[in-house]
């Protein structure tokens, strides 16, 4: 996520940091770094322009250049600077005082719309809230059976209609059946929009008007970049919608649609996804996304996904053993199985401090599903000894358990060299000045 973007500007400081003296050429210079980084990660530039120019001026108003440690005032004023960008403060989803939750959910086509009602269809479920999907895209083929497809993988109620009509009294039946099941969360997939016209904007302005939505929630492709955000703002003028949802965050984008559309539309980001599974929904954290970018980690946000993937108890009993130092190769192939379930690793690893760095110890691994089959074929070709002590494991034992997963002996020498990586990050994590908040978000 952002990958090219946070490089860049840890680059940046990192220079800064080096100058022996900061004055108001070293600043310009950075600050011009700044907003070319910011540029080519498509972050619109009257955003990008205000931005620094905030930064700029705090950094001079406040005599930052004269302290002691200027440049990590200088990051700090980026850091403040991006979270006001990005909106200040967590918006959390709007609650009827009566009535069903509706929400509404509109966006250009293919842009992950259909698949975000899924993904909000489970976490009303999660809550536990009886959803209902309701399907009003003819436009689109087989809108309305991706539609139910996700609705069967999660078993929740859906409602479609095989024959076209106005997405409006389509949505009118669907209440209709929320009221008769019982749904107390109802969910909107409208058409995906090719060209915004006023067909399209009357057709959208009266299904908004029949469903009065609690959240009409506009989804920003991240692929797209500003063209998503533009069309985001035309949306929210005709339909007033209440937030923002960016897709696809995870994917080989630029990303500064995420940056920019708070700004541009003047609607909070809600949620962002990353991924392909229906899991991957993430509220939307202004300080904690801002901290990602900069490089600083999201430790809290990485506390929560493992909350929901591996349970509290589970992760105290594995934060007891790392103390301890008893962390072994069992215990690390468990964790990579329960880490499949919180979404690709390389957006794992952004969430902690300092992750460039850890994907450097990690090396040229497959950060994917392959590299976590391989490592498991590993892991399983051992015996139990072996993986209660690494240790033990010599160049003979090293082919029989190469022969035993199908790889190399230098395949289970890299997994090897990654497992005392992972533990010496792990025991830093749990013991020392670092382990006082993690221990402390854990409940220990």
């Amino acid at each position: 996520m952002l990958d090219a973007l946070s490089d860049r500007l840890q680059g940046t400081f990192t220079r800064l940091g080096k100058k022996g003296r900061i004055g108001e050429a070293e600043l310009d210079e950075a600050l011009r770094e700044v907003r070319i980084a910011l540029l080519e990660a498509d972050v619109n530039f009257k955003v990008v322009r205000d931005l620094v120019a905030r930064v700029r001026e705090r950094a001079l108003g406040q005599e930052v250049l004269r302290s002691i440690t200027p440049a990590q005032q200088i990051i700090g004023i980026v850091n403040d600077e991006l979270v006001e960008t990005l909106g200040k403060e967590h918006a959390p989803m709007l609650r009827p005082q009566a009535g069903p939750m509706k929400v509404m959910v509109v966006g250009t086509k293919g842009g992950g719309k259909t698949t975000l009602a899924g993904r909000l269809a489970l976490k009303f479920k999660a809550e536990g809230m009886k959803p209902l999907l309701i399907s009003t895209d003819f436009e689109r083929v087989a809108a309305s059976e991706q539609l139910q497809v996700l609705a069967r993988s999660i078993d929740v109620d859906s409602y479609v209609e095989e024959k076209e009509a106005p997405p409006a009294e389509v949505a009118k039946r669907g209440m209709k059946q929320a009221e008769k099941i019982g749904a107390n969360a109802v969910i909107v997939d409208s058409v995906g929009i090719v060209n915004f016209d006023d067909d399209t904007a009357d057709d959208l302005a009266a299904l908004a008007d029949e469903v009065d939505p609690t959240e009409l929630l506009i989804v920003v492709d991240a692929m797209t970049g500003q063209e998503a955000v533009t069309l985001a703002k035309e949306l929210h003028e005709v339909l007033e919608g209440t937030g923002i949802v960016v897709t696809k965050v995870d994917s080989d984008t630029r990303g500064g649609a995420v940056l920019s559309v708070r700004e541009v539309t003047g609607l909070p980001v809600k949620f962002i996804t990353t991924g392909e599974r229906l899991e991957a929904l993430e509220e939307f954290h202004p300080d904690r996304f801002a901290s990602r970018v900069l490089g600083m980690g999201d430790v809290v946000s990485l506390v929560e996904k493992a909350r929901k993937a591996v349970g509290e108890r589970d992760m105290k009993d594995v934060a007891k053993r790392m103390q301890k130092g008893q962390f072994d190769l069992e215990d690390f192939l468990t964790q990579m199985q329960q880490m499949k379930q919180m979404g690709p690793l390389s957006g794992i690893l952004e969430m902690l401090p300092g992750a460039g760095a850890l994907k450097g110890q990690i090396g040229n691994a497959d950060l994917s599903e392959a590299y976590f089959k391989q490592a498991e074929a590993i892991i399983q070709s051992m015996t139990p000894g072996e993986r209660r002590k690494p240790e033990i494991i010599n160049g003979s034992r090293r082919k029989r358990i190469a022969r035993g997963s199908g790889t190399t002996p230098a395949d289970v020498n890299r997994l090897l060299n990654q497992f005392k990586d992972a533990r010496k990050l792990m025991q830093a994590m749990t013991s020392g000045k670092r382990a006082g908040g993690l221990m402390k978000m854990l409940g220990m």
